[in-house]
């Protein structure tokens, strides 16, 4: 495939991706306007006077129509916008491009997702803190399905039509059947309170405690329950998704052809077989890490996980509406990102699919 080619699909799936974004903006922006909480007396609490509320609402754009807020969050979410110079310089992170009038400018700048109604911090720092604890739980949840999927869908390939074969599929199946909320608190009781003197793990926990006399101390023990559950359901997936790709590939002519020659089973089965089995696993992997980390929310809850899930529930419940957008249009942005690289990841693993 030559170069031109090659950017002219990109930009094609960025087009794609950029008019999805702009669905889910239109899509958040009316969802949480219609609601009926106020956000200036969310911001000031209920004793604020009418005065100070009226002030907030002129702030946030509140005493404008729903079109003009509309028009004035796109520009703020835009990475090229119309701000006064004053704004600019208070909220931004921006690089100027040209002067307007004496008091707006063009500047070029990191999307500004607004600031938090509760603890006034900006949504961005909120978000860009919470991320990593939601990227390392997803990881860990991938990691744990892909390895231990990949490994039981092998194993039932080659052992077609017996006992593990069988047990194998029933459990992918009840997998899948399990939601992760149900399968997050019967883990959670089960092995952090009933089994906790044994298995040493708890309910609840982050990635840092906090330790009377060490002070904050990393807990990786912590993951392992919330991992083990957002890891259950791609799991039962990639066992049934390596199973079929296995079996078919083992029926192939060139697998009777390396047999013919001497090779050994694993050798076959691994170097030739699994390989040229992983294109719907790779599908599988890259589709359900973007689920992950938008499924994380209720897991991160029940376990008291920090990450962005955590951080999500708890903005809706206390009607943080700026935190709640901001999270909703990041994780889309993950979901687009990670689609553009599944597709890149295809042709480089199996150079028969061109993009």
């Amino acid at each position: 495939m030559d170069f031109f080619t090659t950017m002219h699909y990109l930009l094609k799936k960025i087009s794609y991706g950029l008019l999805v974004l702009l669905g889910v903006v239109v899509l958040v922006f009316v969802l949480f306007n219609v609601l009926p909480a106020d956000p200036a007396r969310l911001t000031l609490g209920q004793r604020a006077d009418v005065a100070s509320l009226e002030n907030v609402r002129r702030e946030l754009h509140l005493d404008k129509p729903m079109p003009v807020q509309f028009l004035l969050y796109l520009n703020d979410l835009l990475p090229i916008g119309i701000h006064p110079e004053q704004e600019a310089r208070d909220k931004l992170h921006y690089l100027t491009l040209l002067h307007i009038s004496s008091s707006k400018i063009l500047v070029l700048k990191t999307p500004y997702l607004r600031r938090s109604y509760q603890g006034k911090k900006d949504v961005w720092e909120i978000l860009i803190e919470a991320l990593p604890g939601t990227l390392l739980l997803a990881l860990a949840a991938m990691l744990f399905a892909t390895v231990a999927g990949i490994a039981l869908g092998v194993l039932s390939a080659v052992k077609q039509n017996t006992w593990m074969d069988t047990s194998a599929i029933f459990a992918s199946v009840l997998g899948i059947s399990v939601p992760s909320f149900f399968a997050g608190i019967v883990l959670a009781y089960l092995f952090g309170f009933v089994l906790s003197q044994y298995t040493g793990l708890h309910m609840t926990g982050s990635l840092f405690d906090m330790d009377p006399f060490k002070g904050r101390v990393m807990n990786l023990r912590n993951l392992v329950l919330p991992a083990i559950t957002l890891g259950i359901r791609p799991l039962a997936i990639i066992v049934q998704l390596t199973r079929s790709a296995m079996l078919d590939v083992l029926n192939q002519d060139y697998i009777r052809t390396a047999y013919a020659k001497g090779l050994k089973r694993s050798a076959v089965i691994f170097k030739h077989a699994l390989r040229n089995a992983l294109n719907p696993v790779i599908t599988a992997v890259t589709g359900w890490f973007a689920e992950l980390l938008a499924g994380a929310f209720f897991v991160e809850y029940i376990f008291g996980w920090k990450g962005i899930g955590k951080v999500t529930v708890d903005a809706l419940e206390k009607f943080d509406f700026p935190v709640l957008m901001g999270s909703v249009l990041f994780t889309a942005g993950i979901f687009v990102i990670i689609s553009l690289l599944a597709d890149v990841l295809y042709s480089i693993v199996d150079p028969r699919i061109k993009l």
